[in-house]
């Protein structure tokens, strides 16, 4: 199939500075570009000890026949009451893991000239570069992304994957195959904690579309006044989040307040997308968050996003819809809906609401 056909090569993002580059040479004031006064302050109280922390779910319980069953509650109310979990014990080897963290860690220290050759082509969205810049005005995020499609694999670019370093390169196509199990076994679950129909949450997954998105967030000399990330929720299904260095700066946004995500070691840090709000007919809710900076270091992450496959169409699972709760969400096609997200800027919870069905309440 042709990415034509599916859509892919609509999405494409302005060309902005590299923020890596910029950071060495910003000393004492960011530019205006990044200045945003839009937005609430990423600092929020010192005293973060009183709130509330993400849910904690150990993978082994969910498979242990003694904690199955109280395991499963607690990942149906994780979903349901925050949108995002932490996985532990989720199978996925250490080795991999580091592997994978000084691996990314390398890639973005490699030198200027040798990054621009994996930088966006014109009207893509792939490669080194931005998402979501849709105005030559738009303020920027204090950031650099690297974007890419995984799977399947006639969608990659021959130009990005195939000419990554080794062996980099062999261990992200081993981290690619391990995290669509991984998400497949997530989804599973979570069709059991709903009690829906599992085919209709296989089905729709089951050949489905990932993409790896690598982050770097350069440290900053006024991190009051700029944010690493828009607060947004993500437009995929599901969203497989690892640290990369010890640096905090993920912060959800829970009953009007910015929580900080404390990352375990080695841990999965899971969220609910907007797609799966609409599969799940708003039972589990995707939530906003955003990433701040900070002024003594770099923050590094990786994130591999995975969604339906983009030929196919979705909305809420025929299992969940009932007559007392009728369906919240319209029927679309896969490759539409995206078509729509990557046209706009990212902005809140504000495109999952086009989705929505008018008269339908929560």
């Amino acid at each position: 199939m042709e990415p034509e056909r599916t859509g892919i090569n609509f999405w494409s993002s302005l060309p902005v500075p590299c923020v890596q580059e910029l950071a060495k040479e910003t000393t004492a004031t960011v530019p205006p570009r990044y200045v945003r006064s839009d937005q609430d302050p990423p600092n929020i109280s010192d005293s973060t000890a009183c709130l509330p922390q993400v849910p904690v779910i150990d993978m082994q319980k969910l498979f242990s026949p003694e904690f199955m069953d109280s395991e499963l509650e607690k990942l149906h109310h994780s979903s349901k009451e925050w949108g995002f979990f932490q996985l532990i014990n989720h199978g996925v080897s250490t080795t991999l893991l580091e592997n994978l963290k000084s691996g990314v860690q390398e890639f973005f220290n490699l030198p200027m000239e040798e990054k621009k050759k994996f930088w966006q082509h014109p009207g893509d969205l792939q490669g080194f570069g931005q998402a979501f810049v849709v105005s030559e005005e738009q303020k920027l995020d204090w950031a650099d992304l690297f974007y890419m499609i995984t799977l399947p694999t006639h969608l990659r670019k021959p130009y990005l994957l195939p000419k990554f370093p080794q062996p980099f390169r062999d261990t992200l196509e081993a981290y690619s195959v391990e995290l669509k199990a991984l998400a497949m076994k997530i989804l599973d679950l979570l069709a059991k904690a709903l009690k829906m129909e599992a085919m209709d949450m296989k089905e729709l997954f089951e050949e489905g579309w990932q993409s790896i998105r690598m982050n770097y967030y350069p440290p900053c000399p006024q991190p009051e006044l700029v944010i690493g990330l828009n607060p947004h929720s993500d437009a995929v299904g599901l969203t497989i989040l690892l640290q990369v260095n010890e640096m905090e700066g993920l912060q959800i946004r829970k009953n009007g307040m910015w929580i900080p995500v404390k990352p375990l070691p080695n841990a999965f840090v899971v969220n609910i997308g907007d797609i799966l709000e609409m599969v799940t007919n708003g039972l589990y809710q995707s939530i906003e968050h955003r990433a701040t900076v900070n002024s003594e270091k770099e923050r590094l992450s990786i994130a591999v996003f995975y969604s339906p496959k983009l030929d196919g169409d979705m909305g809420p699972a025929p299992s969940l819809v009932t007559a007392g709760r009728p369906a919240l969400f319209k029927r679309i096609g896969v490759a539409e809906y995206f078509r729509g997200f990557y046209s706009r800027e990212l902005s809140g919870k504000s495109y999952i609401d086009v989705m929505r069905i008018q008269n339908g309440t929560h």
